[in-house]
């Protein structure tokens, strides 16, 4: 199996709603965050994990693009696969199912005909304007307040502190798709495929509340635009 290239997709990816994706505590302080977003543990500033980005982008693609394709995928999205591997990820190692290929699987399902996974996706960091606000405290993340309906009384009760990456935030956004001889030439549309499901879905937590809408601007693969409005849910 022969590199031929490696391919670079480079875009922003503006924050539209407020965005949290969960760093997760051992301990809770009192008065403090039960929900705090992740963020660098040197500089403090929030970013956007790629294995975030990568998952919800997998699991997008495998429960309706990839479903048609793979019977394995099929057998898993039908549920006449064995119901212990409901929820995980394809690991059929087949030779030409797009997930195990663009995704990868591990080390101990992966074939050698395979090869190694194509995609790698980078964190997202801050863009530079971003990033000079956050260094002069101009951007500062948002707490946003959720709470339980009292179905009788209709108050609300059990306020909980949610923190998010507020709307318009702007990080720099990096993949590096690998072009192996044989592979075949529309996987990396695949990929285009899977960011368009993204943007009309949502990233990290609480998303059917309202959080983690976001968009891509100037997407490009290498000096090429892309327009992922033409890959739409129907093609």
């Amino acid at each position: 199996m022969k590199l031929e290239t490696i391919k670079e997709i480079t875009a922003t990816l503006e924050v539209v709603t407020g965005l949290h994706i969960g760093a997760g505590k051992d301990s809770l302080e009192i008065g403090g965050l039960d929900q705090p977003i992740i963020k660098h543990p040197l500089t403090h500033e929030p970013y956007i994990p790629g294995s975030s980005i990568k998952g919800k982008m997998r699991s997008l693609l495998e429960v309706g693009r990839f479903a048609a394709r793979s019977a394995e995928t099929l057998a898993w999205v039908s549920g006449l696969k064995d119901r212990s591997g409901m929820g995980k990820p394809c690991a059929c190692a087949i030779k030409g199912c797009p997930a195990c290929t663009i995704f990868g699987t591990s080390a101990a399902e992966k074939g050698p005909e395979l090869g190694p996974t194509r995609l790698i996706v980078r964190d997202a960091q801050l863009n530079s304007e971003w990033r000079e606000r956050f260094q002069n405290s101009q951007l500062q993340m948002e707490v946003k307040y959720e709470n339980t309906i009292d179905r009788v009384k209709g108050t609300a009760e059990h306020p909980r502190p949610l923190e998010r990456i507020p709307s318009g935030v702007c990080f720099d956004f990096n993949l590096s798709f690998k072009v192996y001889d044989g592979d075949d030439p529309k996987l990396l549309d695949e990929v285009f495929y899977g960011l368009r499901l993204l943007e009309l879905d949502a990233l990290g937590g609480n998303s059917s509340r309202g959080c983690g809408q976001i968009r891509f601007k100037n997407l490009s693969c290498g000096d090429q635009p892309i327009d992922l409005r033409q890959f739409a849910p129907h093609a």
